[in-house]
């Protein structure tokens, strides 16, 4: 391997490297430097010119040169100007009979040593977990490595994922790649609430998850009628005043008003609520006008009208469908089913509404199945939300913990986890943040909301800020409490991955059916 610099001076978080002159060394780039036995792995998180020449000096000549005063020319350039990478150490690897160890670093790299770019060889050590979850292949700077990037799935998707990117830098395309990847795995069942209908594939030109092989493991649910979809209706008698929590904005008299009526007329608390006679509030010590307020502001999260003493009901909640719906989702669910809940043509409340409700069963589902013991034979679930701080947001909890923030907190213990998605992370509070425990972050340009996720990742990011900074569409860095070091990763875009797995599923699939003896056929190997 070629020569790409060489180690000058610093510290283990700040390892200077002169670049050498005809080569080109980039942010986020995998370098590695030898000596004996013992490999250090290097990342690139800064860039800085360095010269022989004094500063005065330098703008001197800048002067004579911009003015055409001369003949101008550098005398030895390439020794004299030079580009100095700054890099910090992020693993030691040590090979002993063929086998490779990795540690923390505790240790410098010999100075004045010479550095290189790292090889798929260095790395043999980023190894499949039997339960895995792809995320991308591995990058060094622009470069691509042939490392398929594999992290646990179950520890990954239990603790919760946090997708954190600008508009543009490829969210959607991730999470994509993330569920079709994992559509048939026994291990892991996803919950998708989609508010843009964009990764089922209804009408889309390309792959959506209706071309999975698998495709009977995907579930679609939608109040737009499809041939392969299921009706989204929910019974009222469902709702419970708990979920309303965070979604509306109501008073300590009108909650309590809405546990008044939950109280004295269970699960027809509702349809009583909104055909109660105002006029008769002070029969239940209540005020005239907290009913009349409270009423209105349900009817229009519930999409819910009055006319002739009967409920009109013009959503998805309906009084006379719906009553098997949530019960359905979760046995499907157990089943290692991918649902995904189309909530792009119902109203942003109900949307919550919804989400709030399933959520809430499937944790109190896989409570009762950990105290019997039943959860260990149950597949992780894990649910997918968009603009996270809608519900993970600080004015959110602000106004009283919701089952979101209960599942950040202690999801984990009961094998269901959160995949938010966000561009705004500095909304939701840092204790969430940090029960976020892998981070695929995206290009993020602002800088506090970079500030947000440094502070909160599980590897030293301080001094990256200018890497999430400058990750073009589709690059990522993965900060994981279950990666060794974050992980600089390119995704692949999901019509190409999509299109190269339908490819390789066939082909083993007809390997299996030419070679009958061979039983073991569990789905694609991407790496």
């Amino acid at each position: 391997m070629k020569t790409k610099g060489q180690i000058l001076n610093g510290e283990i978080s700040k390892i200077l490297i002169r670049q050498k002159s005809e080569e080109d060394i980039e942010l986020d780039e995998l370098l590695v430097c030898e000596h004996a036995n013992k490999k250090y792995i290097l990342q690139v998180y800064g860039l800085n010119y360095g010269s022989q020449l004094s500063q005065s000096n330098i703008e001197l000549l800048s002067g004579y040169d911009l003015e055409n005063i001369g003949d101008l020319e550098f005398y030895d350039n390439n020794i004299r100007n030079y580009i100095i990478a700054i890099a910090k150490q992020v693993l030691s690897v040590v090979s002993d009979e063929n086998k490779d160890m990795t540690y923390l670093p505790k240790t410098l790299p010999p100075f004045f040593n010479k550095v290189r770019s790292i090889t798929k060889q260095d790395v043999k050590f980023l190894t499949k977990p039997d339960k895995s979850i792809y995320l991308g292949q591995l990058r060094s700077g622009s470069k691509l490595l042939d490392v398929p990037i594999y992290l646990d799935a179950h520890k990954v998707l239990t603790h919760h994922i946090l997708i954190p990117a600008t508009t543009g830098r490829g969210k959607s395309n991730l999470c994509s790649v993330l569920i079709w990847d994992l559509v048939d795995k026994d291990y892991s069942s996803l919950l998708v609430f989609d508010p843009h209908d964009e990764y089922f594939g209804r009408g889309k030109k390309g792959y959506g998850l209706k071309d999975h092989p698998t495709k009977e493991k995907v579930m679609y649910y939608s109040k737009s009628r499809f041939e392969r979809s299921k009706d989204l209706y929910i019974n009222i008698d469902l709702i419970k005043p708990m979920h309303f929590t965070g979604i509306i904005n109501l008073t300590d008299a009108q909650q309590e008003t809405m546990y008044l009526f939950y109280k004295n007329w269970g699960k027809k608390w509702i349809r009583t609520l909104l055909l109660f006679d105002d006029n008769e509030a002070e029969s239940i010590n209540t005020f005239k006008a907290t009913i009349s307020v409270l009423k209105r502001k349900l009817m229009n999260a519930l999409d819910i009208s009055v006319h002739n003493n009967e409920l009109l009901c013009k959503g998805i909640f309906q009084e006379q469908y719906g009553i098997n719906t949530i019960e359905n989702i979760i046995q499907e669910l157990e089943q290692s089913k991918t649902l995904i809940i189309d909530t792009s043509n119902i109203s942003s409340s109900s949307e919550l509404i919804i989400s709030t409700m399933i959520t809430t069963e499937i944790f109190e589902k896989y409570k009762y199945y950990k105290k019997t013991g039943e959860i260990y034979n149950k597949p992780n679930i894990s649910i997918i939300l968009e603009e996270a701080p809608r519900v993970l947001g600080k004015d959110v909890l602000d106004k009283g913990n919701n089952i979101f923030a209960t599942l950040a907190r202690e999801g984990r213990k009961f094998k269901v986890g959160l995949i938010g998605i966000t561009q705004l992370p500095s909304l939701i509070p840092k204790t969430i943040l940090a029960n976020m425990n892998t981070k695929i972050i995206l290009g993020i340009e602002m800088k506090p909301e970079r500030d947000s996720i440094i502070e909160s990742s599980a590897q030293d990011l301080s001094n990256y800020s200018s890497n999430i900074a400058s990750l073009d569409k589709g690059e990522a860095l993965i900060t994981s409490n279950f990666a060794r070091f974050a992980l600089p990763i390119k995704i692949p875009l999901f019509d190409n991955f999509a299109k190269e797995y339908v490819k390789k599923y066939e082909q083993e699939k007809s390997n299996q059916i030419n070679n009958p003896t061979n039983n073991n056929f569990e789905g694609v190997n991407l790496g």
